[in-house]
């Protein structure tokens, strides 16, 4: 058909820890997840692999993305860019780790270097049946021993001891090499990783442990964008998570302009922090608010706080709470973190609905593919008059179904959302009380339940967990338009 099926994979060390949904026939996908991911402080790498699905055999790869522990954390702000997709080459896809005892002798003649290969674990599968036949191959001064094959496994023993003669003198570059390879009776051997050591650098006496697998040094040249690009956001933070104890001067810091209204509010460190906090840190600091107030069973009065500094400091009630002001984006967070399971209850019929009848709706003349009519009439294509006349049936259809559906859910809006509004309308009203600005009390309220609750879980069900899967770009233009 001329597109793809795309989907994301993601891999930490060659272990998957997570996929993205499938966005169908494109080749420009969005999916706009966002993954969080605990991670071992020794991971060496990520790898986002970019796949077409396939209903009938195997999915095809279509590239990867791969970024180095050192990559990622010498960007303390984080990466968000495009990267160019490279090719994905078996011999760069290993993974596991293999249990190695070396002993290299300070002196003595001959000088013997013992390689004791005990086992390996998590290794890849390069076999139909799943598993692999590995076989160790070790390569020193010149000379290459190997040991028996173990059938059947990705987690084998050998228990074997290798000795090597080494030559007299200074040891100067001389390396070890330890590769893993899956046997095969018919054709080449499938590689499956290795470690190197550098002679001169191992203490006399036995080094032992488990060791990372690594892929052969990498050829791959950047093929300029042939096979795509992927835009990626990664950041990595590494937290130490003290005893909650330690915490109890700053959670008694940040809610004591709550607790106890102060004199001065500008001095407290809730007005500093709103103060001081960038675009770019406004979500996170947000969130972190949120919860820590939840968690203290103070978030309502966060909110009536917040919302009270930026009603004093706002003079048009038409620019009212648009701006992402750290109380716009608090009060986003808070509604995310109470009121998700309401939005489901309200929001997943419809637009379950609407990924299963997949009816055509188009309001623009400049996008109307009018031919698509045959699937609402039998008589052949229709004029841009009837496709927009059906479409808007579909969508006040729709939209008439969500806005009863809310209409009717009072009881069911979790209590500390409702209390939350009461005070942002009281709120509203003291700040601008004339009656030509009566309704300005509800538009702060639908600006926060609607454009930033309801609508953008319209538009994207998948980021509200409301679906499995991304629309399809027929869905999603009809999702575009009922948001709108």
């Amino acid at each position: 058909s001329g597109s793809s099926d795309p989907y994301c994979v993601v891999k930490v060390d060659n272990e998957v820890v997570a996929r993205t949904a499938t966005v169908w026939k494109s080749l420009n996908p969005f999916w706009g997840e966002e993954i969080t991911l605990l991670l071992p402080c020794g991971f060496h790498s990520l790898a986002i692999y970019v796949l077409d699905e396939d209903t009938i055999g195997q999915d095809d790869v279509i590239g990867k993305v791969s970024l180095s522990h050192q990559q990622i954390s010498a960007e303390p702000r984080g990466i968000d860019s495009w990267l160019n997709l490279a090719p994905v080459s078996p011999n760069q896809e290993v993974q596991g780790e293999i249990h190695l005892e070396l002993q290299v002798p300070e002196r003595g003649h001959p000088r013997v270097l013992r390689c004791h290969l005990i086992e390996a674990r998590d290794l890849a599968p390069r076999d139909a049946s799943g598993t692999s036949d590995p076989f160790g191959r070790v390569s020193c001064c010149g000379h290459t021993l190997e040991t028996a094959v173990v059938k059947k496994t990705r987690f084998p023993r050998w228990d074997e001891v290798l000795e090597f003669e080494l030559p007299e003198g200074e040891l100067g570059e001389a390396v070890l090499s330890v590769e893993l390879w899956d046997w095969d009776i018919v054709g080449k051997n499938d590689f499956l990783g290795r470690v190197e050591f550098f002679l001169d650098t191992l203490c006399p006496g036995p080094t032992r442990g488990w060791f990372h697998l690594l892929p052969f040094p990498s050829t791959t040249e950047d093929h300029g964008g042939q096979l795509g690009a992927l835009r990626l956001a990664v950041r990595l933070l590494e937290d130490t998570v003290l005893p909650s104890h330690h915490y109890q001067p700053l959670i008694q810091l940040l809610t004591e302009p709550i607790l106890c209204p102060a004199q001065n509010p500008e001095g407290t460190a809730l007005a500093v922090l709103e103060e001081v906090t960038s675009g770019e840190s406004r979500q996170d600091v947000a969130t972190k608010l949120v919860k820590l107030f939840l968690g203290q069973g103070l978030a309502v009065p966060l909110l009536d706080y917040l919302t009270s500094r930026e009603l004093a400091r706002t003079t048009d009630p038409n620019t009212l709470f648009r701006s992402n002001s750290l109380a716009s984006k608090s009060m986003e967070q808070f509604m995310k973190a109470v009121g998700l399971p309401y939005l489901h209850e309200i929001l997943k019929p419809v637009v379950n609905r609407i990924f299963e009848e997949k009816k055509y709706v188009e309001l623009d003349p400049g996008k109307m593919e009018l031919s698509r009519g045959r699937r609402i009439s039998l008589k052949g294509s229709l004029s841009e008059v009837q496709v927009q006349e059906s479409s808007l049936e579909l969508l006040n259809g729709y939209l008439g179904d969500i806005l009863d559906a809310i209409v009717g859910s009072v009881d069911k809006c979790p209590l500390p959302m409702r209390v939350a509004f009461q005070q942002l309308r009281r709120r509203v009203e003291q700040r601008f009380p004339s009656a030509q600005h009566e309704e300005v009390r509800y538009f702060s309220i639908s600006g926060f339940l609607f454009l930033r609750f309801f609508a953008p879980a319209v538009l994207t069900p998948k980021l509200f967990g409301l679906r499995e899967q991304h629309a399809e770009p027929g869905t999603g233009r009809t999702l575009l338009l009922l948001a709108k």
